[in-house]
């Protein structure tokens, strides 16, 4: 058997996107009163905003398998 260069590549999994609405509330908000620096009036949008931050689960690392690493080793092998 001759495999040249073989690898396999992961799958991509799809992760959530936390907050995804009420940051494009606050951007909408941002955009219709015309200034960023004014605090009243987008004082909601920010609230709920920092609150669902401040809820949002930290996402964890996953072990990423390593069959490149020992396809790449047993290479050598297959020749």
């Amino acid at each position: 058997m001759h495999f040249k260069k073989l690898k396999v590549r992961p799958r991509k999994n799809v992760q959530a996107i936390y907050c995804a609405k009420e940051l494009s509330t606050m951007l909408s908000c941002w955009a219709a009163s015309g200034d960023i620096h004014s605090a009243s009036a987008c004082a909601e949008s920010a609230t709920t905003l920092f609150e669902c931050m401040r809820t949002a689960p930290i996402p964890v690392k996953t072990h990423r398998p390593s069959i490149n690493y020992h396809l790449a080793r047993l290479n050598k092998y297959l020749k």
